[in-house]
């Protein structure tokens, strides 16, 4: 009889990898942050703003 292997990923994780996860994750915060100011500035060139447009 073939038993099913179970893992405790809870309890593997290790210091090292509680590191790299916050790492991967601030990573992708800065990438969105980039792409969203790089969406911005495209736009911005397309579209420029003249002193009537602006609210105010």
């Amino acid at each position: 009889m073939r038993r099913k292997m179970q893992f405790d990923y809870g309890r593997a994780m290790t210091n090292g990898q509680d590191e790299r996860k916050e790492r991967l994750a601030q990573a992708l915060r800065d990438n969105l942050r980039r792409r969203k100011a790089q969406s911005r500035e495209s736009r911005d060139a397309e579209n420029p703003r003249r002193p009537d447009d602006a609210k105010g």
